[in-house]
Formats: structure tokens, C-alpha cells, sequence
């Protein structure tokens, strides 16, 4: 943008400074190495000392050398004049990622999109079943609770159900928040509103069905979200097995999984 008169700054210099820590001394350690004792300015008592053989200090490397002991009611400090320290304000847009070092943007500062503020997740490995019933029932070990930090929070419910019926028999599952079924499709008539379904054409057939669901509960009491199922016809459902559980590799013990997340707005 235009200005008047001098061009306004856009990078200042600055030079290492280190302040010690006085006793009854002559010899004290620099932060910094140094050529010779011109590469620094020493002050004691804010007076500027002279630098050289036969004078106030010398100094090489990290090894700074008074002529005379210090007391300890002195101050001292010293300017590294060989080690200026420039800061750049950068020009607007001017930032790349490829300049961003990794890790150097903190949670903080990730702000405009959603964060992750806990994770919550439930594994059953053991085998259960469901025979023919006109309710839905909850899965034994396939629930897990959460407490939102914020009303304004979403949870991503995330679930995988390994299970199986009799061939051509059908199953229903469906994702309950508490006691309130969600996820599930619109009512049409006499039909079942479900989140999941099976109709396996095999009795060795094992199926894997897994969804996800962002939910927006606006609440911060603890929540529970389970998977419930019903097993429609006369004949039983089972979760981590086939429905032929034969004692062989082909039928294979499996696994079943809830998670949530709970997204900041």
C-alpha cells in the first residue's frame, strides 16, 4: 500500500545478550565462543569495560577472563556483537507450508474446523446369539459411553457387527443413542426402519456390516450408543461366528467394534 516518507520497517535487528551470575571472581564461561574478546561488549554496573591484553577482559572461545575479580554485589552482562539476531515480519500470504516445520502448529492454533477431544472405543471378541423376536434387544457388549465437553460437540459413532443367520433369513440392526434408535431408514408403512440388515444365502456365510454416524446429541451428561439387533424370522442370529461353527479354518472366530469421537465444533 502507498506510504509517506521513509519505507516502514520490515525486519529488525537484534544482537545475544547474557547476563552472569556475579561472584568474587575472574573467570566466568560465555554462552557463546567467540575469536577473541572484540566479539563482545562487557558491562559491569552498566559501565562499558575495555577489551584487550593488559585491559578490563579478554576472552576466547567460552572462556571470558577479567583482570580484575568481581564482587559479588556487581552486575555484569555482555553483548555478543558477532551474533545479530534479525526478525522479519513476511509479507502477507508469504508463508508456505513447505516453511511450516512439523508439529510447529499447536491444537491452539488449529482453529476453523472440527478437533478431535476424546476417543472412546468398546472390542467383543466373544461369540453371542439372538433368536426370533418382535422387539430388538441390545448386543451384549456392544456399547459405549461418552460425556461431551460441549453441547455444541458431534460424536462419530463408528461400528463393525461380524454376524450371521440361517440361509435366506433376515436380520436387523440398527444404532440406538440411549434409548432413542438412530441412524435408521424412513418409516414406509409397515416396514422396519433399521441402520443394517443381512439375508445371508448361505448358513456358512458370515457378514460383516459396519457404518458410520455423526450424531448431534447437544448434550454434555454421559451418552450411550450401543447396536441392537432382531432376528425377523424363526431361526437364530450369532456375532463373532458363522452359523455353521464347525471346528475348522473356515470358520473363523471374529471380532465386533464401537467407537466414538467426540468432534468439536
Amino acid at each position: 500500500m502507498p506510504y509517506i516518507g521513509n519505507q516502514p520497517a520490515e525486519q529488525f535487528t537484534s544482537f545475544a545478550t547474557q547476563t552472569f551470575s556475579v561472584s568474587a571472581t575472574t573467570s566466568y564461561t560465555l554462552d557463546h565462543a567467540v575469536t577473541n574478546e572484540n566479539e563482545i561488549a562487557l558491562f559491569i554496573n552498566n559501565v562499558r569495560q575495555q577489551p584487550g591484553s593488559g585491559k578490563a577482559y579478554t576472552a576466547s572461545s567460552t572462556t571470558l577472563t577479567l583482570s580484575e575479580a568481581t564482587a559479588s554485589t556487581d552486575t555484569m552482562y555482555c553483548i555478543f556483537l558477532g551474533r545479530a539476531l534479525q526478525t522479519v515480519t513476511p509479507a502477507t500470504n508469504s508463508i508456505t507450508t513447505a516453511m511450516i516445520s512439523d508439529d510447529a502448529v499447536t491444537a491452539a492454533k488449529a482453529t476453523g474446523f472440527g478437533k478431535i477431544a476424546q476417543v472412546l472405543s468398546t472390542t467383543k471378541t466373544d461369540t453371542t446369539s439372538v433368536s426370533q423376536s418382535g422387539s430388538f434387544a441390545d448386543i451384549t457388549g456392544m456399547s459405549v459411553s461418552i460425556t461431551p465437553s460441549a453441547t455444541s460437540s458431534k460424536i462419530l459413532v463408528i461400528c463393525s457387527a461380524n454376524v450371521a443367520t440361517n440361509t435366506g433369513y433376515n436380520l436387523h440392526l440398527r444404532l440406538v443413542r440411549d434409548s432413542t434408535a438412530i441412524c435408521i431408514g424412513d418409516a414406509a408403512g409397515s416396514r422396519s426402519r433399521v441402520s443394517m440388515g443381512i439375508r445371508p444365502a448361505s448358513t456358512y456365510d458370515r457378514i460383516e456390516r459396519s457404518m458410520n454416524f455423526l450424531d448431534s446429541p447437544s448434550s454434555t451428561s454421559a451418552i450411550a450408543y450401543k447396536l441392537q439387533w432382531r432376528q425377523v424370522d424363526d431361526a437364530t442370529a450369532y456375532l463373532n461366528r458363522t452359523h455353521n461353527d464347525s471346528d475348522d479354518e473356515h470358520r473363523p472366530r471374529l471380532a465386533s467394534t464401537i467407537t466414538v469421537m467426540e468432534v468439536l465444533a
